[in-house]
């Protein structure tokens, strides 16, 4: 057991003192409660004092090997509890969005092109992942659909990038996608499928959201949008056809960038 010496400070000042009794005070109630074994655990508890301020020192001695370690409050992120606080990803500038109305020409264009055309199947949410690119300085994207429309929504993913090619990722749900990934605790959460609602909380709280998942007009006009790169790492272009049982959409795309 780790023997905890309180800081040593030439202004400590009667407050702090009093304070400190009240601390001791306290456990000596509490230690009266607790089995024989554990009342000297919190006795030493009681006589630790963390960093209050920057410059503040404390001085940690193993009873076994009489080695000493040494805490500084300059340490904010020093976790002696082990508690490893998530980080969320920073805000993300809002995109530049836009709809025009040659829907034919636009699909007539890319029906003729190669890998600009997929059906995003009932069901399924297929992600197409655009690395930044070293030449560039924003992402751009135009799409529409057959008929139907469909939920789109653009996330940042931000990990180094090995390589500039775009891929194509199909799952079953937004709900399948990542299941090699730790999961992470969800608040509000909303149902995978729901796009409605908006995109669910575990892709916020996962990576960087540009615009959340919503049902996008896709089948009446071409919708186009753009975002500037907040640094290097993968954009996340999320069609989702989750919410349909029924209809698999075809999708026409053209994904580029520019500087």
């Amino acid at each position: 057991m780790p023997q905890m010496v309180a800081p040593v400070r030439e202004d400590v000042t009667e407050d702090q003192l009093k304070a400190a009794g009240a601390v001791e005070a306290q456990a000596s109630v509490e230690q009266e409660l607790l089995p024989a074994d554990q009342a000297p655990v919190l006795s030493k508890m009681a006589k630790y004092h963390g960093p209050q301020r920057s410059g503040d020192i404390v001085m940690i001695q193993s009873e076994h090997t009489g080695a000493i370690d040494i805490l500084s409050a300059d340490l904010e992120s020093a976790d002696l509890l082990g508690d490893h606080r998530k980080v969320s990803p920073p805000l993300m500038a809002p995109p530049c969005i836009w709809t025009f109305a040659k829907m034919k020409e636009f699909k007539s264009k890319l029906g003729k092109e190669k890998n600009s055309r997929l059906v995003v199947k009932r069901g399924e949410v297929v992600t197409i992942r655009v690395p930044t690119h070293p030449e560039g300085k924003r992402v751009c994207w135009e799409f529409a659909t057959d008929d139907y429309d469909i939920g789109f929504g653009v996330y940042f993913d931000w990990t180094p990038v090995t390589s500039t090619d775009i891929t194509v990722q199909v799952s079953d749900s937004s709900e399948d996608e990542d299941d090699d990934e730790e999961e992470e605790e969800i608040e509000d959460p909303v149902p995978a499928g729901d796009v409605e609602r908006g995109s669910r909380s575990s892709l916020r709280g996962r990576y960087g959201e540009v615009m959340p998942v919503y049902r996008r007009d896709s089948h009446r006009d071409v919708q186009a949008g753009s975002h500037d790169y907040p640094g290097e790492g993968i954009y996340l272009l999320k069609f989702d056809n989750s919410y349909s049982l029924l209809r698999n959409k075809t999708l026409y795309f053209h994904i580029y960038y520019t500087s």
